[in-house]
């Protein structure tokens, strides 16, 4: 079976990017697929996490510019080139199966492009904050969210990541499958006095709100530590580092780069805290099961509900209230044994997500669809 990923880039660390090459690999190593990642902004870069090297790199330069709007004239002016570029190499590679992994340009064209060849689009962010959109957006927002849906109604399946989405999208061909965890060795001791977050460094992650959780936590716990792993715009980051300073939190919280090396890192802390303000299924959480870190996350819309087992492996909490978050993180770090209790849960609790049992959920769907 041939299989290609279509995408924008795949050099910057994200979930999306991390959770293909997860999911290419397996296609490729696993079960013996011919598969493709073909990108429209790679510059040059390297994969930032390892791929196989049986999978096949196509970059078609386009480079669409980020810094303004997606849909600027610029930006418009670079279609069909685009096409042009995917067109051709689509017909000469002829897949099986075509996966759009996220909202790019070829989103419109890729449900008409040959008959024989099934399409999937995959969402990888909830749909909770857009559904709200719709219902306030004007004439030409809602013709735009109209034609989006119909577009969606005519993929073979839309692959969304936990039930709580389907209330979120009004075509019907809906799949649900979550993301895969890797089984790892590592283990946290949950002994450092260290707790970590980690993603994009963006407002939608709520780390300004999770500076000013951890004020509350320093004034009961002062030996601890925050550390946020991430890369993002540089202002933002600038924002975040005022806002530590002035909570007087230069010696407690912590703004890293991004690794590629994130579950060595989360084995060297002893609790996650997740302050979005939505979350579809990241994989983040995923990865602190799998090396035993209790988790401490808003109840936002819609992942962490669907990962965490309320508990057992870690807390939930009122979205966006970071007191109430404070309280579960001075909770876990003035409770040892029970700390150690849901780590031990946790790593049993990430089998589920294991990446055999999820690849099987994608494997019975190409095989039935073809």
């Amino acid at each position: 079976m041939k299989i290609v990923f279509s995408t924008d880039q795949i050099y910057l660390h994200g979930g999306i990017e991390k959770v293909m090459a997860q999911k290419a690999n397996y296609f490729a190593e696993v079960l013996g697929y011919e598969v493709y990642i073909i990108t429209t902004e790679q510059n040059l870069n390297n994969p930032c996490y390892k791929l196989s090297s049986l999978i096949n790199l196509i970059d078609l330069g386009i480079n669409y510019n980020r810094k303004i709007s997606y849909y600027h004239p610029i930006n418009f002016f670079k279609i069909p080139n685009h096409f042009k570029q995917w067109n051709t190499i689509l017909k000469k590679i002829n897949p099986d199966c075509l996966i759009s992994c996220n909202y790019a340009f070829d989103f419109y064209w890729i449900p008409f492009f040959k008959t024989n060849i099934k399409k999937y689009k995959e969402y990888h962010s909830s749909g909770y904050f857009e559904s709200i959109d719709k219902k306030n957006a004007g004439f030409i927002k809602k013709l735009l969210y109209k034609l989006n849906d119909f577009i969606a109604s005519k993929y073979d399946s839309n692959i969304i990541l936990n039930p709580d989405e389907k209330q979120f999208y009004k075509f019907k061909n809906l799949t649900i499958i979550p993301n895969p965890i890797e089984n790892t060795s590592l283990t946290a001791s949950l002994e450092n006095k260290t707790a970590i977050a980690a993603g994009r460094i963006a407002s939608v992650k709520g780390f300004d709100v999770l500076i000013k959780t951890w004020r509350i936590v320093m004034q009961k716990e002062p030996d601890w530590q925050l550390h946020i792993y991430g890369q993002g715009e540089p202002d933002y980051i600038e924002m975040l580092n005022q806002l530590i300073a002035t909570n007087e939190l230069t010696k407690n919280v912590f703004i890293l780069a991004a690794t590629s090396n994130l579950l060595e890192i989360l084995s060297q802390h002893s609790m996650y805290v997740m302050s979005s303000n939505t979350e579809c299924f990241p994989m983040v959480l995923l990865e602190s099961l799998s090396v035993g870190l209790p988790i401490i996350s808003f109840d936002c819309p819609t992942g962490p509900r669907n990962i965490i087992t309320m508990n057992q492996d870690g807390f939930l909490v009122e979205n966006q209230n970071y007191e109430s978050l404070a309280e579960k993180i001075v909770f876990l770090i003035q409770n040892t044994p029970i700390r150690k209790e849901m780590g031990s849960k946790a790593k049993t609790n990430s089998l589920r997500f294991s990446t055999p049992i999820v690849m099987k959920l994608w494997q019975n769907l190409l095989t039935k669809s073809n």
